[in-house]
């Protein structure tokens, strides 16, 4: 699936941070409704939100299985998770910072893409390495609808044909999968921190 369709949390976790009270543009009522949403979304389990959604599956793509049908219930999960990540990693940002952009006239469009995201992104990062590494827990799961990949490989084979090799093989995969995400994650946002702090 396209790592961008799964960044549509990326405006929402903005708009989240800088709406709050105390943010460079308060506005209590979006600000509610986007909390609402966030929470709702998270909490939510995914395995009965790829139920649930079956009805909207099928309007959207007109299918209830495969890998196309998986996708909208896994933007759908995602959305509110990566929006929280953003939110909480714009919010670790030394308010001094920000309050020196506004004291140069910057207006809030550049305070948000010239001064926020700029500063947090080695915490985005690796708030994104810990989305992807969720979600490929969720693909798993979407393996239960013939979404593919390796979670369909387990159920097909190592549970339904009893074949106990395919279930340890796959659960080794997976196993390095999520060591490779996030070990790249670590390594990037630690680069992106370094060249950060080198610039100030």
């Amino acid at each position: 699936m396209n790592l961008l369709k799964l960044l549509k949390g990326l405006p929402i976790g903005i708009l989240a941070e800088i709406s709050r009270k105390g943010g460079i543009h308060p506005m209590p009522v979006v600000n509610k409704i986007l909390g609402i949403f966030i929470n709702i979304g998270r909490s939510i389990p995914y395995i009965i939100l790829l139920v649930a959604v079956i009805p909207v599956t099928r309007l959207i793509v007109g299918t209830t299985i495969g890998p196309k049908a998986a996708t909208v219930s896994l933007i759908i999960s995602a959305t509110p998770f990566i929006a929280r990540l953003i939110e909480n990693s714009l919010r670790e940002l030394d308010g001094g910072v920000i309050e020196a952009a506004k004291a140069m006239g910057a207006s809030d469009t550049q305070i948000v893409f010239k001064v926020m995201l700029p500063e947090a992104l080695p915490s985005i990062v690796m708030g994104i390495s810990l989305a992807t590494i969720t979600l490929v827990g969720y693909t798993a799961m979407a393996g239960a609808i013939g979404a593919g990949g390796l979670g369909h490989i387990a159920i097909s084979y190592g549970y339904h044909r009893y074949e106990t090799d395919i279930m340890m093989i796959t659960i080794v995969l997976l196993i390095i999968i999520v060591q490779l995400i996030q070990s790249l994650g670590q390594k990037l946002s630690k680069l992106l921190d370094r060249r950060r702090k080198g610039e100030n």
